[in-house]
């Protein structure tokens, strides 16, 4: 089978925004198949750097908190770590045995033992909304809690705590800041707004906002905005990561476990889903991102024959003339012979010529099988 033999990301072009776990993401998806192109939305401020982390961090051993809640494995050992580096690791985690320290789902318990502490309690969902249930009805008027922040926002849990009397303050493990070099995030840009990506991933809040800025800052928010709305497949890892993108009328989709596995097997799922099959010619064939598969092979097609076959195919069976297909090609002007000369390499990279049929004097058409021609037929 295709998707056996070559992934069923094959043909597909897949962006990503994230910074940390980057390339474990990017292997997913380029071990299914699709072609990767990486633009960091994000860079993440070093630990050892990071002069707030070291304030929050002083300021908590000085005046230790009532509560501490731990939200991610990854930053709660981080700051330990750094902790320990600058010195205050063991004042650190004595301060932490005297606290009430809940943790975020498993993995953050996992990382809270594996500092020789432990967790006061845990919600088996992973989910902030129970944690803070939970300390709203302990009650937190008076109360002084330590939330270990992990860059993603937390919508309403800080203010509904501190409405109900508490204060709050946040440790910032793994601030995130816009990239030094921004040539990697404008080419993933591009590749949204000229429609060579099928989809882009995102696996947090901070690096979806990050694009939009960068877009507002280049002036193409509305393009990329019209993109992602109707050609380019946005797809977020969990419903926080989504709240940028959601606020700007941009639909999204989630898996149901907020992972990178489940996030990867959802693209997987859902473009060759949107992929257009077609009987032509007495072969079975799929047109995909930057490839066309005939009857099951896939064949790469350049940017220009891609632009060809896909006017072709929102007219399967019609005689589309030589001057629309020249609108159709990206910076083409106004030759016509600029049509002829995609069109043979596009026959040449199909692997099959009698797809596409050339109608002398007035242009091409895909060679739709007749008993498609009733299902085509109007257009």
């Amino acid at each position: 089978m295709y998707e056996q033999e070559q992934g069923p990301l094959a043909g597909f072009t897949v962006g990503v925004t994230a910074a940390r776990r980057a390339d474990e993401l990017s292997a997913l998806l380029r071990r299914r198949g699709a072609a990767v192109v990486h633009g960091p939305a994000l860079r993440i401020v070093p630990l050892a750097d990071d002069t707030d982390l070291l304030a929050a961090t002083k300021e908590l051993i000085d005046h230790a908190p009532d509560v501490v809640v731990a939200t991610t494995a990854i930053g709660f050992r981080g700051w330990v770590e750094a902790a320990d580096g600058w010195g205050y690791g063991e004042e650190l985690l004595d301060c932490l045995r005297g606290v009430e320290l809940l943790a975020r789902g498993p993995k953050v318990k996992g990382a809270v033992r594996a500092a020789g502490l432990n967790e006061s309690w845990s919600p088996s969902s992973e989910s902030m909304a129970e944690v803070l249930d939970r300390l709203l009805g302990e009650g937190v008027a008076g109360r002084r809690i330590a939330l270990q922040l992990h860059g993603e926002p937390l919508p309403g849990f800080v203010e509904s705590l501190t409405a109900a009397g508490a204060e709050v303050v946040g440790v910032p493990v793994y601030r995130w800041m816009p990239p030094e070099d921004l040539g990697p995030l404008d080419r993933l840009l591009d590749g949204v707004l000229t429609g060579t990506l099928d989809a882009v991933t995102f696996t947090s809040a901070p690096a979806a906002a990050s694009l939009l800025t960068r877009a507002e800052d280049r002036g193409v928010l509305a393009e990329l905005l019209a993109a992602l709305r109707h050609e380019v497949l946005a797809v977020c890892v969990g419903p926080v990561t989504a709240l940028p993108l959601q606020a700007h009328g941009i639909d999204t989709l989630q898996p149901e476990r907020f992972r990178l596995g489940p996030l990867v097997q959802l693209l997987c799922q859902e473009l060759p889903s949107r992929a257009r099959t077609l009987p032509v010619a007495g072969h079975r064939v799929e047109i995909r991102g930057h490839a066309v598969l005939v009857d099951g092979c896939l064949r790469p097609v350049p940017p220009a024959g891609m632009a060809l076959i896909n006017t072709l195919a929102r007219r399967p069976g019609w005689v589309v003339s030589r001057a629309d297909l020249l609108r159709a090609l990206p910076g083409a002007g106004r030759d016509e012979h600029a049509v002829e000369t995609a069109m043979a390499r596009l026959r040449t990279a199909l692997g099959t010529p009698k797809l596409i049929q050339t109608v002398v004097k007035r242009g091409y058409r895909l060679a739709l099988d007749p008993s498609a021609d009733s299902k085509y037929g109007d257009g």
